[in-house]
């Protein structure tokens, strides 16, 4: 609550002088060189809702491929240096064949010379179609073998053309003027990046940022409503959340005191992440699939439902390449309703740096603390 309310004052104070000194200093410098948006016309909003659908279908197809084709690469036996060669080559692949057939050059790099022709209308619409899907699978491809570089050029690519290509096919039964076709654009710019990251705020300032056309406002905001209703229903979680997920992370997020009184009086349980991963045989294979499946630096060791201390992920490794049993650490325990002062003194007597929570009654594991969950909440305190 008033922590949130401080943050985003900050952030849009920061953004506010800094678009001020900006301005000052160079002037208007926008990323796309657009026409003048005017003598926009009632019959654009009509299509609105379908170009944000089109753009943020687009960008949830990028996240479920990506992550599909990363789920399947795990499972492969090839050498890690061999993914991104791999990825490369499709999207050279990709991205000749395109040229090839439209003399356009936009499924390479950034894409931004035909995004920018397309935002002066002067692009084929048929050819952004083709644009989209090509841009699509290209970049899943790339991503998904380890290759270099983001997703905000291609999301703003992706749903660009895919919005335009949306204008121009509105355009054979409903007369648009040439400035409704670039609001479509940037409405599908704005709908797809906001798709995959979850971000409406964001992605609508980025879009006026780099375009600098109040006209657009209305459009991006009808849009960005149907995106963020189409992402949260395709999926649960943003791209990157999904990511982590995918890598064996858990999402813990931690609601910061206000004082820091709360912080010392603020229960472990508030800190603690609910679901560890526990070590349940100290058999060779399961330990290897354990630290390859997930990143941690320790993990408890439950045998028969009895914790028994703790392991580290290098003791594992040792283990896993000695086939010997692996060494296990006293576990230091703390109550889930103990405050963060009474467990300071804890950490310096685990071993691990790490401490297991466990029920007053009946000792059932119910959590893990580590020193990072302990300075990352602290962190967020003092912000």
């Amino acid at each position: 609550g008033d922590f949130n309310s401080r943050y985003l004052g900050r952030v849009i104070l920061s953004s506010v002088v800094g678009a001020f000194i900006v301005h000052a200093l160079i002037g208007r410098q926008p990323a796309f060189s657009l026409p003048p948006v005017t003598r926009v016309t009632w019959a654009h909003y009509f299509i609105v809702p379908f170009a944000a659908s089109l753009a943020a279908l687009a960008g949830m197809a990028f996240q479920k491929m990506t992550l599909a084709w990363r789920e399947r690469l795990r499972q492969r036996r090839l050498p890690p240096w061999v993914h991104p060669i791999i990825g490369a080559f499709l999207t050279w692949m990709i991205g000749t064949g395109v040229f090839l057939g439209t003399g356009k050059i936009g499924i390479f790099g950034l894409g931004y010379q035909d995004l920018s022709a397309a935002l002066a209308n002067d692009f084929p619409w048929k050819v952004a179609g083709v644009m989209v899907l090509f841009k699509l699978v290209a970049t899943v491809a790339g991503y998904s073998f380890g290759g270099s570089g983001g997703i905000f050029a291609p999301s703003l690519f992706i749903g660009g053309m895919a919005g335009y290509f949306t204008a121009g096919l509105a355009d054979i039964w409903l007369p648009l003027s040439p400035a409704d076709h670039v609001v479509l654009a940037a409405v599908g710019m704005s709908a797809c990046f906001g798709a995959v990251v979850r971000a409406p705020l964001t992605s609508l300032l980025i879009v006026f940022e780099m375009t600098h056309q109040f006209e657009l406002i209305p459009g991006l905001m009808i849009g960005l409503v149907v995106s963020q209703a189409i992402a949260r229903r395709t999926a649960r979680l943003n791209f990157y959340d999904a990511l982590l997920v995918q890598d064996g992370h858990e999402l813990h997020k931690i609601r910061p005191p206000l004082d820091l009184q709360s912080w010392q009086n603020l229960p472990v349980s508030a800190i603690a992440n609910p679901k560890p991963v526990a070590v349940q045989k100290l058999e060779t294979k399961t330990l290897k699939e354990l630290i390859d499946r997930y990143p941690y630096v320790c993990f408890p060791v439950l045998l028969d439902g009895r914790l028994e201390g703790m392991i580290t992920r290098e003791e594992i490794k040792r283990a896993v390449e000695s086939g010997a049993l692996p060494e296990i650490q006293p576990a230091v325990t703390c109550f889930p309703d103990q405050p963060v002062r009474e467990i300071g003194d804890k950490f310096i007597a685990s071993p691990v740096s790490a401490l297991i929570v466990v029920e007053r009654d009946g000792g059932a594991v119910v959590g893990i603390i580590t020193l990072h969950d302990l300075i990352r909440a602290q962190a967020s305190f003092q912000q």
